[in-house]
């Protein structure tokens, strides 16, 4: 079994079988998708975030364990490693005890202890440490020996103040004493900020937090990396506050056991020095670290959710689209794309600059829309995107036609049209055509689209520029993984950039891949798979499953791993049909016997997801689109006006409410408060990226460019039926607008907005780190 099988089983709440298989799994080069769909009865039907979870936690311990053995390895290189040292560093099961027990045999600068003791004065630190004599006895007489004026020692008060330097670092540096100290610290310290000097009385957008304070175990991630923000852009001044007087009480009581010795009172004055000059420093930097880790974390998480529900929109399909990139000055990008995202047709449009101008725009876009008899109409939700709408409304007036249109978000879209990929994909285009390619693309696949893209441009994260950037990176890594192995991939017709994220694949392989079929021809079945330079058993094995392929062999097309293929030809043999007059063939498949094809080999988990998968064959786990539409007498902000009720999408969903598009370039914050008529703790328990929300407006803040929005007032007043957000339809693409400044929380709530009573209980209890390695 493995090492850490038994001990994670136990943190996590499984098997240890099942976290042995997992283990076990990977270091076979299985992948987290793959062990997910295709081995569940190894790991017991786990469910990729739980599979994820025990490969992190497991990597975590090996950290861990390595750290570990580098400070055995360092102390015993000094010759201080005794029996009962080396015992205690390997019962240590957190970071915190780790460290706290190396603290005292780190390289450090010369301290003010360090200096004493070249001075001689350990013999005398020790009389203190160990509270030898009694009160009454001659002091000076137990100090004179260590008075050296040539050592730096003119007379007992210096002696004395080098002795309680020494005995202050023990005190810092002791493990039991500090991890105590931590407890109280990271129980009942404060986070606090306050506005620079320089700033005072002026207005920004962390005016909210220019005299700002609460309890440390109980301040929300989104709130921490707001108050960071403003000290990294010299607007604030972060300061964490701890209990002094009850730590350094703590302290005292416990170094203190002898108030009658002699010199109980130097002690007890080196331990409250320890506290002030070295303790309260050292775990201000690593509370302060940990609560960054911790924000990091919880923000990371809401955007891989976001991040999620985005690339999981359903797509538009196989419709040919009409994209419009709008421009006031600089025109409207079209762009033609035929029903494979292939450009047919391209121009510039100058709908605002003068009415000749104008109805020459429209003669050509009438005449695309005549020649190429486009199905949707995608227009980017930018700067001029309602006055593009309205162009095409006029024109689609003239013609007689009703194509539907739909806003579809341009976040990321620039990025993508200067980039390397897109210059690959069209080194003929210019770059503003590119970004309408890409508009309408989304509208068509966004899953396919949005992966070239990093995600960090796409609009939906959380101070997704402050966080930890390689944490970030995994995480988003990961749901971008998982989303294209959930729907598949077509091999014959995916991008490299989408290739790449199939499992078992990556960003060579993937390239190989495409130019495979550029040379020889699209793949006609997924064995022709094996054929690919660097595409081997093992590959395939992890591949082949997430890899469509249209042909002869009906099971390419589906998700049926190859290996499976000889008992679903069996099942077809036992009712008298050939294996593809039973694919997409429900009735047929009701009346397959489970039992019959059970085996050491084939359990029931793996086999209910055959037969689903035999019913309905390649079904998209996206869902059904549909269009929004948005009204048409709201173009901007300065339209909106207080108590209007009115339908949007979700764009963002952060830890202290969610972000609606409602049509006028400005998104919408619905407070958390405001998302429901019960009590909501976390937003994204009632909404996600794309729902559609009917919302009544609290107030428009024109100067500050904000919108506050309420759900929960929408539904008080009747305009919606049920008491939580709409999330059962999905809009068609990627969602809007990012709020003015960015994503972090507004330092102001916007007026009306109250936090329900029971959101007093704040969020989780602080969590440290240091204490186990759980995240």
């Amino acid at each position: 079994m493995h090492a850490y099988a038994a001990e994670l089983a136990r943190e996590l709440g499984l098997k240890p079988e099942q976290v042995d298989k997992t283990l076990a799994l990977q270091d076979e080069g299985a992948t987290v998708p793959f062990i997910a769909r295709y081995r569940k009865e190894a790991t017991g039907g786990l469910d990729e975030v739980q599979i994820q979870t025990i490969l992190d936690r497991a990597a975590e311990r090996a950290d861990f364990d390595a750290r570990r053995e580098t400070i055995l390895r360092t102390i015993e290189g000094q010759g201080k490693l005794t029996p009962e040292l080396a015992q205690a560093l390997q019962k240590a099961r957190t970071r915190a005890e780790l460290e706290d027990l190396y603290l005292p045999y780190k390289p450090k600068r010369r301290t003010r202890a360090a200096i004493a003791r070249e001075r001689g004065l350990e013999p005398l630190a020790d009389v203190l440490w160990k509270q030898e004599g009694r009160r009454g006895e001659d002091a000076e007489a137990k100090v004179r020996p260590f008075v050296n004026a040539e050592k730096g020692v003119p007379d007992g008060a210096a002696a004395l103040a080098g002795a309680r330097d020494i005995c202050a670092e023990r005190v810092a540096e002791d493990a039991g004493l500090r991890r105590a100290a931590r407890e109280v610290c990271a129980r009942s310290g404060r986070l606090g900020s306050s506005v620079v000097p320089a700033k005072k009385g002026e207005t920004t957008k962390f005016e909210a937090y220019y005299a700002h304070e609460e309890p440390l175990a109980q301040a929300p991630s989104h709130r921490i990396l707001a108050l960071l923000r403003g000290e990294a852009e010299e607007v604030l001044r972060v300061k964490l506050s701890f209990p002094g007087d009850e730590v350094k009480g703590l302290l005292t009581s416990r170094v203190v056991t002898k108030p009658q010795a002699l010199f109980a009172g130097e002690l007890r004055a080196a331990a409250e020095d320890a506290w002030e000059r070295l303790l309260e420093p050292s775990l201000e930097s690593e509370l302060r670290a940990e609560l960054k880790e911790r924000a990091d974390r919880q923000a990371i998480a809401v955007f891989g959710e976001n991040l999620r529900h985005l690339l999981l929109a359903p797509p538009a399909g196989t419709r040919p689209v009409l994209a419009l990139d709008p421009g006031l000055r600089t025109g409207v990008k079209l762009v033609m794309l035929d029903d494979t995202g292939t450009v047919v047709e391209t121009a510039t449009l100058y709908t605002e600059r003068s009415p000749d101008e104008r109805a020459r725009a429209a003669k050509q876009f009438a005449a695309v829309v005549q020649k190429h008899r486009p199905e949707l109409i995608a227009v980017g939700n930018g700067t001029g995107s309602r006055e593009a709408e309205g162009f095409v409304r006029e024109v689609q007036q003239q013609l007689g036609t009703k194509v539907p249109v739909v806003s579809v978000s341009e976040q990321g879209a620039s990025v993508y049209s200067a980039s390397e990929v897109a210059r690959e994909e069209f080194p003929h285009l210019d770059v503003s055509l590119r970004g309408a390619v890409s508009i309408g693309r989304r509208l068509q696949d966004p899953l396919a689209e949005l992966v070239k893209i990093d995600p960090k441009s796409i609009g939906v994260g959380q101070y997704q520029h402050d966080v930890e950037q390689g944490w970030l990176k995994k995480k988003l890594g990961e749901v971008v993984d998982s989303c294209v192995n959930a729907v598949g991939v077509d091999v014959n017709t995916a991008s490299p950039q989408l290739l790449e994220h199939v499992s078992g694949v990556g960003p060579s392989l993937a390239k190989k891949l495409v130019a495979h079929r550029s040379q020889k021809g699209t793949f006609s079945t997924r064995r022709e798979l094996l054929k690919v330079s660097g595409l081997g058993p093992k590959t395939f094995e992890q591949a082949a499953g997430f890899l469509r392929v249209r042909g002869p062999e009906p099971l390419d097309s589906s998700a049926v791993h190859p290996e499976r293929y000889p008992v679903v030809e069996r099942m077809a043999k036992d009712l008298g049909v050939e294996v593809g007059a039973l694919v997409g063939n429900g009735a047929l498949v009701k009346k397959i016997d489970p039992k019959r094809y059970l085996g050491a080999d084939l359990g029931e988990l793996t086999l209910q997801d055959i037969l689903a998968e035999l019913e309905k064959p390649s079904r998209d786990p996206r869902g059904d689109f549909t269009a929004l539409a948005l009204r048409d007498d709201l173009k901007t902000l300065e339209d909106v006006k207080e108590g209007m009720v009115l339908q949007g999408v979700v764009t963002n969903v952060t830890a202290f409410g969610a972000f609606v598009d409602v049509g006028v370039h400005q998104d919408g914050l619905v407070h958390v408060s405001q998302l429901s008529t019960r009590f909501v703790k976390d937003p994204s328990e009632v909404v996600k990226v794309g729902d559609r929300l009917t919302v009544r407006v609290l107030s428009v803040d024109l100067a500050r460019k904000r919108l506050a929005l309420s759900v929960r007032a929408a539904q008080e007043g009747g305009a919606a039926a049920s008491s939580a957000p709409q999330a059962a339809s999905r809009p068609p693409a990627s969602p809007g607008r990012a709020p003015a400044g960015g994503r972090e929380a507004p330092p102001r709530r916007p007026s009306g907005d109250r936090p329900a009573p029971a959101e007093k209980k704040g969020p989780e209890p602080f969590n440290n780190p240091f204490r186990n390695l759980k995240r």
